[in-house]
């Protein structure tokens, strides 16, 4: 007997929530370095430890009245969008990909459809997270971003055991690469490693690097306000920065993974007998799904990476941050190298309607790029196949 539709949504829903709240936790305590496990969740102003009972999703804060049970301080509504902004996000998700025919190729969730639901709802609740503290601090913790790359690598490796794997070239499920596209992601992946060890032994300088300023992956000593960000580093010392030459050095950084993995296309195809070059993709679609979300990785870097440093050129002041060079590596190692892109080229447009509303209501409030680029990757995997239908049409008209 089938579960009614609407047993899974509240489902769905209410475990959205649930993700939410754990959200909210790494949002408030990964820019603060404090561990997201130990101690349990507690009153920032009193210190009075919070009662299972006033930590359900939605409902405590509202029971409560926005205030803490002992103390009477005010709870931020953060706490209550956070909750309800996930639980829609999965539901939502979850409708689209499995009772619509926006994605018909996601196929039956039984049926191996779920790991890319999963797979999806971590990117998602991950890029909810680094929103949050991109917004407060100004920040993307590496860590959001490895852990979402991490995700991305091996369900693209796991999932040809799960799903038929032409239904998944058919349907560009997730990232898988062609003979050509996998032989640069390896090479590739040697070129960061020379570039890693360059750097590691001092023969590579990291840019933005000096006593006078903090490092932008420097981690927040252990205190409730977070130690200034390198950014806010940054600003105060800009007259003594030379923006291009920071640029030229992540341009030397970034050599060695584009001669190498040129070097291995070559290599690939003058030394490999074109029968095995050619049958990879079918034979070994394992393998070449993680070096599809390899390459996908290395796109998605890439793709804003060449932004930041163009900008910067030519602007002579820092543009973008590597926090956003990551955040776009970690789409790109889940969606692949194509849907990462488009997500980067519309982002601005949602930025854009930020602005206009901003102006219609008199108010400026900045904020960092990183919320724009995650509602654009949301909506290239919203949008996925007529996106694709659209951009096929465009080059194959």
């Amino acid at each position: 007997m089938p579960v009614p539709d609407w047993i899974w949504f509240i489902f769905i829903f209410a475990f959205g929530c649930c993700i939410g709240s754990f959200l909210n936790v790494v949002i408030y305590r990964l820019p603060r370095d404090k561990s997201l496990v130990t101690p349990p969740s507690a009153c920032p102003s009193c210190g009075k430890h919070i009662r299972f009972y006033d930590n359900v999703p939605l409902v405590s804060w509202l029971v409560l009245g926005r205030k803490c049970r002992y103390c009477r301080a005010p709870i931020s509504p953060r706490y209550f969008a956070v909750e309800l902004l996930t639980g829609l996000v999965f539901l939502g998700l979850f409708i689209m990909y499995f009772r619509t025919d926006l994605r018909p190729a996601v196929g039956p969730f039984q049926s191996g459809g779920w790991l890319v639901y999963l797979l999806h709802i971590i990117l998602l609740g991950a890029f909810i997270a680094a929103s949050g503290i991109d917004m407060e601090h100004w920040v993307i913790p590496l860590s959001i971003c490895w852990f979402v790359t991490a995700a991305g690598l091996v369900a693209s490796a796991v999932g040809a055991f799960v799903i038929d794997p032409r239904l998944i070239r058919a349907g560009d499920l997730l990232p898988g690469a062609s003979a050509t596209t996998g032989a640069m992601a390896v090479g590739a992946g040697v070129g960061l490693v020379i570039s890693l060890i360059l750097t590691a032994t001092g023969l590579l300088k990291r840019s933005y690097e000096s006593d006078d300023y903090g490092d932008s992956d420097a981690t927040p000593q252990q205190k409730d306000t977070p130690k200034p960000s390198a950014e806010d580093n940054r600003k105060d010392h800009e007259p003594h920065l030379n923006h291009r030459l920071e640029a030229m050095r992540e341009m030397l950084f970034l050599l060695p993974i584009i001669l190498c993995s040129l070097a291995a296309l070559w290599i690939a195809r003058a030394f490999v007998p074109a029968h095995l070059w050619q049958d990879l993709p079918s034979k070994h679609p394992a393998l070449m799904g993680f070096l599809g979300s390899v390459w996908g990785y290395f796109i998605g870097c890439g793709t804003v990476w060449a932004v930041r440093i163009l900008g910067t050129l030519g602007f002579g002041k820092e543009a973008m941050g590597l926090g956003d060079v990551h955040l776009m590596g970690a789409a790109g190692a889940v969606l692949g190298p194509v849907p990462v892109v488009v997500a980067f080229m519309i982002a601005p447009f949602f930025g854009l309607g930020w602005v206009c509303i901003q102006v219609f209501f008199k108010k400026i409030r900045q904020i960092p790029y990183g919320p724009f680029l995650s509602i654009g990757v949301f909506a290239v995997m919203i949008l996925h196949d007529r996106i694709t239908d659209y951009i096929g049409f465009i080059f194959y008209r």
